[in-house]
């Protein structure tokens, strides 16, 4: 058994069979090399005998386990990311979503590789997080977290809205758009990809601000250090309700007259990887670089 990780947590995915699958192949095996195993309760009944397991909320696994597995996608993983960064637990993910750039283990055989891991065989790195404040009349109303990206969008469909952004307190722009995207590295190959923005890679300690179908040609995305404070002004001028989603997850109300508040959080997740684990080579696969172009 490891020194390094001693209790391990799993988190598994919700009405998914492939991902019940792992999460009970996952259990057997971490229980037959002899460690304490605790499971989030919601997927307790994923198990073989969940009356058996040591089924726990995700903040007591936080605060018990040394190494917490997440069975699903990017989307468990950001949901469970704004949970355990809070606590001194390394994160690693079997993959049972789509593109998967947070998820290293093959879910068809993943039991070499974390083995390695066990063994105290892996790469760590630090991945910071965003906190997300909303103030309405200089009163805090609302905050959460975001590992991926805090969006400012309409609650309509294709309605633009009006807003100024600050840097440190220094004015930057005044702009019309559907909404600003404000991404950490690891989200910058999620909805801020999309949109146009650039691609940072892990170590960086910066942020990308990526207008949303901006009113003017001349609008650009826009890096700036990850120690910034990022305030957005809402117009008053905007006749509908706004909001702040973090990571598409969690749904901040805003109204015109409200400043929104994007600052770096101030404790990291702590992602574990294989020893074998490339940033570049994820890059290649997931976004079909190594293609021949004839």
């Amino acid at each position: 058994m490891s020194a390094s990780f001693k209790t391990i947590g799993l988190i598994g995915k919700a009405n998914h069979e492939g991902a019940a699958l792992t999460l009970q192949r996952l259990y057997a095996f971490l229980q037959a090399l002899g460690y304490e195993v605790l499971v989030e309760r919601h997927y307790g009944g994923q198990l073989a005998n969940p009356q058996e397991a040591t089924l726990v909320d995700l903040v007591e696994l936080g605060e018990r386990a040394d190494l917490a597995v997440v069975v699903g996608g990017d989307g468990n993983m950001l949901g469970a990311a704004r949970v355990l960064a809070r606590f001194d637990v390394g994160v690693i993910g079997v993959n049972r979503g789509n593109l998967g750039f947070l998820t290293d283990l093959n879910p068809d055989g993943f039991e070499a590789a974390l083995e390695q891991v066990l063994s105290g065989k892996y790469i760590e790195e630090k991945r910071f997080l965003l906190e997300v404040e909303v103030f309405r009349h200089a009163e805090l109303k609302s905050a959460n977290s975001a590992m991926n990206e805090a969006v400012l969008h309409a609650d309509k469909v294709a309605h633009m809205i009006e807003f100024e952004c600050f840097i440190n307190d220094d004015f930057v722009f005044s702009q019309k758009s559907d909404g600003l995207i404000v991404s950490t590295p690891t989200g910058s190959t999620a909805y801020s990809l999309s949109g146009g923005g650039p691609i940072l890679t892990p170590g960086l300690n910066a942020m990308a601000l990526v207008p949303m179908f901006p009113h003017t040609l001349s609008s650009r995305p826009l890096v700036v250090d990850g120690d910034s404070v990022v305030r957005l002004q809402l117009s008053l001028d905007n006749t509908d309700s706004l909001q702040v989603s973090c990571d598409s997850h969690v749904v901040l109300a805003t109204l015109p007259g409200d400043e929104v508040v994007i600052k770096k959080a101030e404790r990291p997740l702590r992602l574990i990887h294989p020893t074998d684990y490339s940033y570049y080579n994820v890059l290649r696969q997931k976004l079909n670089w190594g293609s021949r172009l004839y």
